[in-house]
């Protein structure tokens, strides 16, 4: 372990390092321009504090990226700046959208984070995100905690204790078709209250974003994802209703003032708009392979090909705009050929 510490500079960041190292500075800086934005908006004394306290860890975990890219003389990414930021906008969002934001962000860095470290195999990397998961779980117990204080936080539903152990004695169990549904699973409810959540918080975003665009192309695609996440939460709140359950997921569009003024450039809010796309396809995935029942299995794949086809005109409307940043990668070797 000592001979690792004191050689990793001879050994180069492997391609999972450089690109987790990279994707977290990205959204970093995404957050740290939103937060900073958020702070001079809002009113709730206990939300300000735990928005100060995010905003202290997330600007460390960007310096220690920063570190790290300095002593491998690999360019620092850009990622956002005060360009991408304006502090003199009028409120977009009230404080409980701030919150819930936070506590959402909070939980996808926990997984970005998870899969970084068990990717990572240099000792100094490993250490990295090691402190800056422990720091996220820190900052997500403190969201939910204050979201909990706050009475804006919604339980998942409860299902009934087992009297004894059983067993499935029935292929009916993976079907879901027309009638005679067996009922949901805990796992298949945590899933389904998980993205209704996800989609009622993202459409909250995303309708204060289409108020507010510079492009007119921006503002259209916007409203095209407004559409798209009620649908979606529609879908999953009802699949639950079926079984005579809440999906805990609250409309976020009344937490959103009638201000016309961008407080984000027309880049930052597609970047985060396509990180959360990102995250839904990927939360879908795992959904399907913890659902047995072979309907929750159709309608995810149906959701996931929906938001796909969405991702895809956002990738290349910012693309042609300019405001992608390449990510690292591998040489072309027939372009060197060449």
């Amino acid at each position: 372990m000592d001979m690792e510490n004191n050689e990793y500079k001879k050994i180069e960041l492997t391609s999972s390092e450089v690109s987790s190292l990279w994707t977290a500075y990205q959204a970093d800086t995404m957050m740290i321009r939103g937060i900073q934005y958020f702070l001079v908006n809002i009113e709730d004394e206990d939300i300000k504090e735990t928005l100060e306290f995010a905003l202290n860890l997330i600007e460390e975990h960007k310096n220690g990226v920063e570190e790290i890219f300095t002593k491998e003389e690999y360019p620092i990414p850009q990622g956002f700046t005060e360009e991408d930021v304006n502090l003199d906008a009028p409120r977009l969002f009230t404080d409980k959208l701030y919150l819930e934001f936070i506590l959402s962000m909070s939980g996808y860095t926990l997984a970005a984070y998870s899969a970084a470290l068990s990717q990572a195999e240099r000792t100094d990397i490993i250490d990295y995100f090691s402190k800056v998961l422990v720091n996220d779980q820190i900052l997500h117990k403190k969201v939910k905690e204050l979201a909990k204080e706050k009475g804006i936080f919604i339980r998942s539903p409860f299902i009934p204790k087992p009297e004894q152990v059983d067993f499935v004695d029935s292929t009916h169990f993976l079907k879901g078709w027309f009638t005679n549904r067996r009922p949901l699973l805990g796992v298949e409810i945590s899933n389904l209250v998980f993205n209704a959540r996800r989609n009622a918080l993202g459409q909250g975003i995303i309708t204060g974003f289409s108020q507010v665009a510079r492009s007119k192309e921006v503002r259209q695609y916007f409203e095209r994802g407004r559409e798209i996440s009620g649908k979606h939460m529609e879908t999953l709140s009802n699949t639950l209703k079926e079984c005579y359950l809440s999906s805990g997921a609250i409309l976020s569009t009344p937490e959103v003032t009638d201000s016309k003024e961008a407080p984000f450039s027309d880049k930052y809010m597609m970047f985060l708009i396509t990180t959360l796309i990102a995250s839904s396809i990927g939360q879908y995935g795992i959904a399907i392979s913890v659902s047995p029942r072979h309907d929750l299995g159709v309608q995810y794949s149906r959701l996931i090909a929906e938001i796909a086809k969405y991702s895809n005109l956002g990738a290349k409307l910012m693309i042609n705009n300019g405001w992608m940043e390449l990510p690292p990668i591998a040489a072309d070797r027939k372009e060197l050929a060449e």
